[in-house]
């Protein structure tokens, strides 16, 4: 049996399939001066698909991270927070991508935008956020979020879902819903500090458009267009 074989309906086998990508180009010209100045624009865009309901998640990225010898992984996280400074996203800091972060505090970001034929792949530095900046986000969340921080022990082996619901179950009944959650000691935030900034625009043909912004040692900023 080969490898075409094994799907009976020949839509589902993925060397067939195939979508031409229709979307205006882009140029130099096009860009704004500051990379997170263009990922605004394109994340309205990309919002604002999502309020019509031909895109989820807009803030949705795969965050890849490496351990100590260099074997990578990668995992889908909501962005909070981007400006200036960076990309933000919070988890358990004993998870997984946080023990590796806190070895090679290198990571790459993807904002996977299908819907409308554009990805954004992002290159930094990973800082942890201050105490202040991450409670004022933890206060924004919702109570069954902020219960959830303190029943996951992320990225840790556990025996079965109802040793996860009986912790929640048990958090919940200590800090009912309208009493305040404290902010668990081992959740924050990450701050990723773009090195590189990549706007990839699907175009026909596999000849997508894919222009990278790369920082100087002044604070700026060159622009490349790679090849596709």
């Amino acid at each position: 049996m080969t490898d075409r074989d094994r799907f009976l309906d020949p839509a589902l086998d993925p060397a067939a399939m195939r979508k031409q990508y229709q979307a205006a180009g882009l140029e130099k010209t096009d860009l704004a001066a500051h990379p997170m100045d263009q990922f605004t624009r394109w994340f309205e865009d990309a919002a604002r698909a999502a309020v019509h309901g031909t895109l989820y998640e807009p803030n949705a990225m795969v965050v890849s991270t490496a351990d100590d010898r260099g074997r990578p992984s990668s995992r889908t996280v909501l962005m909070k927070q981007f400006d200036t400074d960076g990309f933000v996203f919070y988890t358990n800091y004993d998870s997984r991508k946080a023990r590796e972060l806190a070895v090679n505090p290198h990571a790459s970001l993807l904002f996977p935008w299908h819907p409308i034929a554009r990805q954004v792949i992002v290159t930094g530095v990973a800082r942890r956020t201050g105490r202040e900046e991450t409670a004022e986000y933890f206060r924004s969340r919702p109570h069954g979020s902020q219960i959830g921080a303190w029943a996951s022990a992320q990225s840790s082996v556990i025996a079965s879902r109802t040793e996860l619901d009986d912790a929640y179950a048990e958090l919940g009944a200590r800090y009912p819903e309208g009493e305040s959650v404290p902010l668990p000691p081992h959740w924050g935030g990450f701050r990723i500090a773009p090195e590189t900034v990549e706007f990839w625009q699907g175009r026909e043909n596999r000849l997508h458009d894919r222009l990278r912004y790369t920082a100087q040692p002044d604070g700026g900023w060159t622009v490349e267009r790679l090849s596709p």
